[in-house]
């Protein structure tokens, strides 16, 4: 910054800090929040008492995140499942294994029940296992001959991603990408 802006900052004063929340405002808060974002109860909830913590309650009773939470959900505007669908949906696309779409939902809330629910089956799996690869150049979709020290960093880079030991070492051992997507594809032909 220049000399000149900085006196012309200085002017202004320093900010002053945000008003205390009261119910109406932190209804607005979720709303705002939940129009945005596909969220979960559970992120909401969090976003909600950040907000607490950052800007305080202007209320003699303690606000009631439950009944605000449930009202959004109530009303449709929040929907674990739906959220747990697309999320998971959006990661296998991106090529994440089970383990760690298993993760992100639970970090973001989902209970068992709804993650047992929205797990990947194995056709799901592969394909997601065949994207990484291909998006990653790793095994037959790469530019370069694969020594025993690329080999490893391949199938460890497809672990991190959340695929089993198995799946990586078939995308990332796979004598041509038509054997990687023959591979990927008999889960199709099994589960169909």
């Amino acid at each position: 910054m220049t000399g000149d802006r900085q006196a012309t900052r200085g002017a202004r004063g320093p900010r002053r800090p945000p008003k205390p929340l009261d119910a109406a405002r932190l209804d607005e808060l979720a709303l705002g929040y939940v129009a945005r974002f596909a969220t979960s109860a559970a992120k909401l909830e969090r976003y909600l008492r950040r907000k607490l913590r950052e800007r305080g309650w202007d209320g003699e009773r303690e606000p009631d995140l439950p009944a605000v939470i449930r009202r959004y959900v109530e009303l449709g505007y929040v929907d674990d499942e739906a959220f747990a669908r697309a999320r998971s949906g959006s990661l296998l696309r991106r090529g994440y294994g089970t383990r760690r779409i298993g993760e992100a939902l639970r970090e973001a809330g989902i209970g068992e029940a709804i993650r047992e629910e929205v797990r990947p089956g194995e056709a799901a799996e592969r394909r997601a296992a065949l994207a990484l690869a291909r998006k990653r150049g790793f095994g037959p979709f790469g530019s370069e001959s694969l020594d025993r020290e690329r080999r490893q960093k391949q199938i460890a880079a497809m672990l991190r991603a959340g695929h089993p030991l198995d799946s990586a070492r078939e995308m990332v051992d796979a004598a041509s990408e038509a054997a990687a997507e023959q591979w990927a594809a008999e889960a199709d032909d099994d589960e169909g």
